[in-house]
């Protein structure tokens, strides 16, 4: 096992992966911006380097500044916890360049599935189902116009290197479909630096359900069942929870089967997570797998008693899966809300500025993951998650209720946070029933947060 660690991140997962090193016996090297002096994963860890100016790009995006800093305090190891560095393949390369083991995937694996036209291919020659569209990327309008001319609408564009929803637009007609192409490229070229698309037929009234797998480098997988993301804004995950309350037995039987599969096919080795859509009449179709830890992965810890970070450490470390796929049993039900310093009733505006007084809930079943202490000032600089609130009890209704009592007993007092609309999910009567849950929730069922464009 590794004796020191450095975390390249901020923010609760920093503290998250902190806690976990801790808890193994590693040593833990904090790098923070100008920013972030004042952070709690600054205090939390052994040793401390800053690293930059508070912009991220100077920060925490710059790898040089974090490969000097593990250098120089002997780190064996760099864990990118998630967003910055943690799917990027030369930040991974860069690490092993410099005898610095990356706590992630191989460069290889994370180039391959990155971009989402390759991902796509290599999962249909895994036999892991795709949704229909385009056999490659688009490059013209002539070339969107043929694959709408051969499958019809609903179609969506997707940046072939995208993420978080960027680069992504729903065409609904031939009368939008040029804006729609401009407006996609033009976003996934100043996102990504590329504005290369790929066409997918439009599910309508999908679930989105992704499979937490895990592999170690001697071709061993295991999954930790499903988490149902279906809560989301503009195509980004709001609350998840575990087990997906519409799945059978037997469905869920193929879909963590076909994950396996796909990972397997791949020769991947670390934390990943497949993803899918899953259709109304049951079919379900690979999305997109991220190489990486997942804001929501203590959802799937509650359910399954297992550490996910620990686990990944240790396979970054050389170390086999200390179990087999019958060991691991799904136990109860688990939900996730992301409270964010966003005001839910300003359409989500970031809002930044000093917490004057913080309470975290407790209790039975109850797990809060955060970085927030009364006093600490929020930073305009960075995403704005602040906390996760996690629950579990032994099923969904009793979930429900007790993620409610958590909700109430939250304060967070200076800024207006998403615990409103969180609460506001937890007493909505279709969230309650769960069978009408899809993406479209929010336009749905509580438009009062949902200012998309007609239709989207």
């Amino acid at each position: 096992m590794f004796k020191k660690i450095l975390v390249a991140n901020r923010g609760e997962i920093a503290v998250r992966i902190i806690r976990a090193c801790h808890e193994l016996g590693i040593e833990v090297v904090s790098v923070y911006s100008e920013g972030d002096r004042d952070s709690l994963h600054v205090r939390l860890a052994d040793e401390a380097v800053c690293i930059g100016p508070a912009p991220s790009r100077s920060s925490y995006l710059n790898t040089t500044a974090i490969i000097s800093a593990a250098l120089v305090t002997r780190s064996e190891a760099i864990h990118p916890g998630y967003g910055f560095l943690a799917e990027n393949a030369n930040f991974s390369e860069a690490c092993e360049q410099s005898d610095l083991v990356f706590i992630g995937p191989r460069p290889e694996a994370i180039r391959l599935m990155g971009d989402k036209a390759m991902a796509r291919k290599a999962m249909q020659e895994a036999g892991v189902p795709v949704v229909p569209g385009s056999d490659g990327i688009i490059e013209s309008l002539e070339q969107a116009r043929n694959v709408t001319q051969k499958m019809g609408f609903p179609m969506i564009m997707k940046a072939k290197d995208g993420g978080g929803g960027k680069g992504m637009r729903i065409v609904w007609s031939e009368s939008e479909l040029e804006s729609a192409f401009a407006m996609a490229t033009a976003e996934a070229e100043a996102a990504f630096g590329s504005g290369a698309m790929y066409m997918e037929r439009f599910l309508e009234k999908p679930r989105h359900v992704e499979i937490q797998v895990a592999a170690d480098s001697e071709g061993n997988v295991v999954h930790f069942y499903e988490r149902d993301c279906s809560i989301q804004r503009r195509h980004q995950k709001l609350l998840e929870e575990s087990p997906c309350p519409i799945l059978t037995k037997e469905k869920r039987a193929q879909l963590t089967d076909t994950a396996v599969r796909g990972a397997q096919g791949i020769g991947y080795s670390s934390l990943g997570t497949m993803e899918f859509l899953l259709d109304e009449d049951g079919s379900f179709y690979f999305m997109e797998m991220n190489t990486r830890l997942l804001v929501e992965h203590p959802v799937t810890e509650m359910i399954t008693g297992r550490d996910l970070v620990r686990l990944q450490i240790s396979i970054a470390a050389g170390n086999s899966l200390p179990f087999l796929q019958q060991d691991i049993q799904l136990s109860g039900h688990a939900i996730e809300c992301r409270i964010n310093a966003e005001d839910p009733r300003r359409n989500f505006r970031p809002v930044p500025g000093p917490i004057r007084f913080f309470h975290a809930p407790g209790g039975p079943g109850v797990r809060v993951d955060s970085h927030l202490y009364s006093g600490y000032s929020v930073p305009s600089h960075y995403d704005s998650l602040l906390a996760k609130i996690i629950v579990k009890d032994d099923e969904r209704g009793a979930a429900i209720a007790r993620m409610k009592r958590a909700l109430d007993e939250l304060v967070i007092e200076g800024i207006p946070t998403t615990a409103t609309f969180h609460i506001d999910v937890m007493q909505n009567e279709d969230f309650i029933i769960g069978k009408n849950v899809d993406t479209g929730f929010l336009r749905k069922y509580m438009p009062q947060y949902d200012s998309s464009r007609k239709k989207e």
